[in-house]
């Protein structure tokens, strides 16, 4: 149930890319900006379904190891679109200033769970103070990029090799509603297999004796971050390398809320107070690989090693690193 979950995970993905695109060149919003949102959490549902159903079964390292590597993973599967992205540095040819800020509200919003862990224990009805504010923060970062993206203060030196979006043309003229209905139906499926993947996961975990923490980073999460891989993947041939970005970043955006929705599904306290080092550890790995790929969106390197950016090289190296390490624990 398993692996078949991540199979139809991974088929989804494919059909989800494809509407987001057509969505975003249809209404104009930008392909960052519902890259973000719209490609982001659809394809992120799997995963805040899977967090809060093991919370709420009384398992929070495996809750919260999903949220964050999912996010450690996804933001790897960029240097993965960038291998297939032959041309130049797809950090370079994507470049976007929205894409930028929702990086920069990343970094914030898996800095403050590190501090509420840090933190006396402290929860009102069985919540942290923190998890709202978490929830406010993701929306205020929303709100910013459709600010960037309106009225823009900066904007990237175009070169020969950057791809606008108006470079972009849409060939599905079906009726827009039609489109958003597939979307949605295909968000409905990917939930409830994210369920599925949170309660074998759980289940794998009893069996084989792995600890939670092993299985959500490198179990659940990278599962339910297959949508992103695929979505990802299939934006960049399809020529939407700033939704592809977009997609990623957004979707770890609203994977750092699986960890809001975690602590109000875990009834025995503050969800931050419950996890184990090793939880903590994703925390500040996740921290690292986003602060790298903010550098490679400043910097756009056009050609690195194998034709892709060092950013890339540095998130594929961190990523193994982490998970080799996880699996050594045990």
């Amino acid at each position: 149930m398993f692996g078949g979950s991540a199979i139809l995970i991974a088929l989804l993905g494919t059909k989800m890319a494809g509407y987001a695109d057509t969505i975003a060149d249809r209404t104009r919003f930008g392909e960052a900006l519902i890259g973000s949102v719209l490609l982001g959490a659809g394809t992120s549902i799997a995963g805040i379904v899977t967090s809060t159903s093991t919370a709420a079964s009384g398992a929070p390292d495996l809750a919260v190891s999903n949220a964050l590597g999912g996010i450690a993973a996804q933001t790897m599967f960029l240097a993965l679109a960038d291998v297939a992205y032959r041309k130049v540095n797809l950090e370079h040819a994507a470049a976007s200033p929205v894409n930028l800020g929702q990086a920069t509200v990343l970094i914030i919003l898996v800095a403050l769970p590190i501090m509420a862990w840090a933190a006396p224990p402290f929860a009102i009805f069985a919540v942290n103070p923190l998890t709202p504010v978490l929830i406010a923060v993701y929306f205020i970062g929303l709100h910013n990029a459709h600010r960037i993206h309106e009225r823009p203060m900066w904007l990237p030196r175009k070169t020969e090799h950057t791809r606008q979006e108006d470079d972009d043309e849409c060939d599905d003229q079906r009726p827009l509603w039609i489109i958003g209905s597939l979307f949605a139906a295909l968000v409905v499926v990917v939930g409830f297999t994210g369920w599925i993947v949170g309660e074998t996961g759980i289940e794998l975990s009893r069996r084989f004796g792995i600890s939670h923490g092993v299985v959500g980073a490198l179990g659940t999460a990278v599962v339910t971050s297959l949508p992103e891989l695929v979505t990802t993947i299939a934006a960049v041939r399809r020529g939407a390398l700033q939704l592809a970005i977009g997609g990623i970043i957004g979707g770890n955006m609203f994977d750092a809320l699986f960890i809001a929705s975690s602590d109000i599904a875990y009834r025995e306290g503050s969800i931050y107070n419950a996890i184990s080092e090793r939880t903590v550890f994703w925390m500040a790995l996740t921290l690292v690989m986003t602060a790298v790929l903010l550098m490679g969106l400043l910097r756009r390197e056009r050609q690195g090693p194998a034709g892709i950016g060092w950013e890339s090289v540095l998130l594929i190296i961190l990523w193994g690193g982490g998970a080799g390490l996880q699996i050594y624990l045990g």
